[in-house]
This record gives C-alpha cells, structure tokens and sequence, in this order.
C-alpha cells in the first residue's frame, strides 16, 4: 500500500470519526466519548498530513506545534468555566485568520489558472475568514465586557455602509479570480472584509452575542472548507463543512428560541441596547430578605423550580446549587431547573456548568416544558438570571430583547432572586421582576448565597 493510498485512508477514518464525535456530543451521557472521538479524528488527520510526500522539512512544523500545544495547555488549565464563552470567540476567530493566511500563501506560491476552482475557493477563504476573525475579536471584547466596545459604536448609514463594503470585497473577487498574478488583490478583499467583519458585529447587542458566537463557528468552519479545497485537502473540506452546517443548525435554533430572524442575523441588524426606563422608577418597591426568611418558604413548598444564569457560573455556584437540590429533595420536594437556550454567554452554557456538579439531566427542563409547570410551583429560585426572565420582552416592544422568549419565573407563587446588586444584565437594561410583589431579591454572592440558604433550612 503506497503512502497516498494510507493518507487517503486515515483522512476517511478522521472524517468518519468527526462525525461520531458531533453525534455523541449531542447528549451529555456520550458527550465525553464524542469529544474524545473528535480529538482523536484529529490527531490522525494530522499525523496523516505529516507523512504528506510535499513536505520536505519539519523543524518549523515541529516548532509551532510545541509553541500551539503550550499555549492551548495554559489556557486550558487557566481559562475559567465563564470565560469559555470568550474562548470560543477566539477560537472562532483564530480558525478564520489561519484560513485567510494559509490561503493567501498559497496563493503567493503557487497562482491557480484563472477562474479555476481554486482560485475561487482561495478568495472565498479571503472574505469569510477575515470576517470571521475581525468579528469574533470584537464579539470576544463585547463578552469580556471592556468598556470601549460593550455598547455598539452608533454611526449613521450602518446598512448601506455594510452593503457597500460587500460589493466592493465582491467586485476585487471576480477581478481578482480573473487574474491571479495581482496578488494584491487579494490583500485588498482581506481587508474589506476585516472592516466588514467589525461593522457586522458591531451594532449588536449583548443579548444577542450567544447567536453571534454560533453564527461565527459556522463560519470558521466554512472558510476552512474553502482553504481545504485551496489545499485540495478532503479532510480539511470534510470537517469544515461539519462545522459549518452544524453551526448554522445551531443558530437557527438560537434564533427560534431568541425570536430573531437569521436574515437579520447574517446582516448584522440585530437589534442594539437601547435605553429602557429608569431604574430608580423601577426598582422603588425592591423588598429584600435575608437567608432565614427565605428557608421558611420551604417548609410548606412541594415543587421548587432554580433558574441558573451568568451569575451562578461567575460565582461557581454549582456545586452548592447541587447540595441544596439534594437537600431539599431528602425533605420531599420536587427541585426543577429551568434552562434558558441562551442563559450565560454562550448556547449550553448552564448545562455544562450543572452536568459537572452531577445534576441529573432529566432535572433539567427546557423553556417550554418549565414554563408550564411555573404557575403550579411554590417557589423559583433565580440565581445570576437577568436578561432571560425579564418581563420586558413580553412587555416593551422597544426593550432590546423584545419578543425572545423568556422563563416566566413571575407565574411562580413566590420568586426569590440572587444577585449581587440590582445591576442590569448583559443587554443592559432594568428587570421588573426584581421589584415584582412576588419577588424577594436576596443580595449576595450567587456561591455564598446557596450556602448561607442550606445552613437556614438546616436549622428550620
């Protein structure tokens, strides 16, 4: 068997492996076997990319696969559960811009004929990783929340500015397809597109950066597909085809669960954080309560229905949540979660966070299925929730997360809230909930809070 006929092989073997990791990972019991099954699909793609007859050196090969290995190791070991979100966004982001470069070198070494496959796959890898990588830069400082680029830089004539710079980045793709020796052409739709990755992503707002994160995984994995057939490689064009459509499928969902259109999505014309109504007038009849208070809504409780959210996950609370699941289920009462599609900074981000403090998953309970059980519980516990039980988007069609579907907590008999203060969520804007007659905003750490909780209930 020649060495052609291996690598052909063991790139089947990695893509069909790809997809059985996609599969498990579709549920949390197999979700570990499908990672495992995908870093494994990996590790043989490149071990058969390196036995590649074209490569004639590997001491640069070799030196940034120690320098890459190092660098994932850090982060792995320090990046924390609540910034995974913005990890994600780099990785999206690194993936795009390794597209354009691989591209364009290979370009620069070899010029396809034009009009060939080749060569439009080259400018395709040119305009979707730039986009990719300038946009999940700024999708990464919106998530971490640096104060230049939280709110949107507002600008008049944003669509038609977009739409220009898409023609233009059009208009040097077909001439540059027409003749490949100008290789400055290429250059100049990377940069276009740069600037149209940024005034994409820049008028959205925070409530919309989980569809934003999907929508850039779909399309790092689209610009890698394109430079797999730059490449004529199979596995490349395998695998960022699986990523593209997979990510696309996801942000379909997250738009039907956020009631946003993909179209507005693709175009960037979600909607900004406007300003809402002043929170001194909304906040005038918050009522506090101390641990104590609270544990006595549970001597008479039969169902209690936690609503998980950022806060929980800044806190890491989860392993407290678990311990009062458990205790307030040795005493007979029912304990629900409620999970929001885009509850955190980024889609699944509660269910991983519960999944590693061994919450069983059949306690977790999508929007629809707990929202019709709400009206019928006693108590629902809302830990670091903000933006997705906000009474707002069923209420103030101007409020940024108008019409996205929200866990009604307000149907509850009593709510009780955990915060640190009454600050705004990510979207910005107050929460009614907070100062509801129902309510009772309990002010502390998320992790502290739990635990000052069971010590309450322990002594009730």
């Amino acid at each position: 068997m020649d060495r052609g006929t291996v690598i052909t092989l063991a790139y089947l073997l990695a893509s069909v492996l790809f997809i059985l990791g996609i599969k498990g990972l579709t549920h949390p019991r197999t979700a570990v076997r499908g990672n495992l099954l995908g870093a494994l699909g990996m590790l043989i793609a490149i071990v058969a990319t390196l036995i590649h007859w074209s490569i004639i050196e590997y001491h640069w090969i070799i030196l940034g696969l120690v320098v890459g290995a190092v660098i994932g190791a850090v982060l792995a070991l320090k990046v924390k559960m609540t910034a995974m979100p913005q990890m994600v966004a780099l990785l999206n982001g690194f993936g795009g811009g390794a597209s354009v470069l691989v591209a364009g070198a290979e370009l620069t070494r070899t010029p396809p004929a034009p009009y060939s496959d080749a060569l439009i796959a080259t400018y395709a890898s040119a305009v979707i990783g730039a986009v990719t990588f300038w946009g999940s830069l700024l999708a990464f400082a919106k998530l971490e929340e640096y104060r230049a680029f939280r709110q949107p830089i507002r600008y008049p004539l944003l669509q038609p500015i977009n739409a220009v710079l898409g023609l233009l980045a059009l208009a040097l793709c077909v001439i540059g397809i027409g003749q490949p020796q100008y290789i400055g052409l290429y250059w100049g739709v990377v940069a276009i597109a740069s600037v149209l990755g940024l005034t994409l992503v820049n008028p959205i707002g925070g409530a919309d950066m989980p569809v934003v994160i999907a929508l850039l995984n779909s399309y790092s994995g689209l610009a890698a597909a394109a430079t797999g057939f730059v490449l004529g490689n199979a596995v490349l064009i395998i695998s960022g085809s699986l990523v593209g459509a997979s990510g696309i499928i996801l942000t379909n969902i997250m738009c039907k669960a956020m009631n946003r259109s993909m179209t507005n999505v693709l175009f960037g014309v979600l909607q900004a954080d406007e300003g809402a109504a002043k929170q001194d007038d909304v906040y005038r009849n918050v009522k506090g309560a101390a641990a104590e208070e609270i544990a006595m809504l549970f001597d008479t409780a039969r169902r209690v229905v936690i609503v998980p959210g950022y806060g929980m996950a800044v806190a890491q609370a989860q392993h407290a949540v678990r311990d009062l699941y458990q205790l307030l289920e040795s005493r007979g009462i029912e304990v629900l979660f409620g999970i929001h599609p885009v509850a955190g900074r980024m889609p699944g981000h509660m269910n991983v966070l519960l999944a590693e403090a061994e919450i069983p998953y059949d306690k977790l309970k999508e929007l629809d299925e707990i929202n019709s059980i709400l009206s019928e519980t006693d108590v629902a516990i809302v830990l670091g929730a903000n933006d997705v039980v906000n009474p707002l988007a069923k209420t103030d069609p101007k409020s940024p997360i108008a019409g996205m579907p929200i866990i009604e907590v307000d149907k509850a008999k009593t709510v009780v809230v955990i915060k640190r203060s009454l600050s705004p969520g990510f979207a910005n804007i107050p929460n009614p909930l907070f100062a509801a007659d129902n309510t009772l905003m309990f002010f502390a750490d998320g992790k502290r809070a739990v635990l000052d909780l069971i010590a309450a209930i322990k002594e009730s």
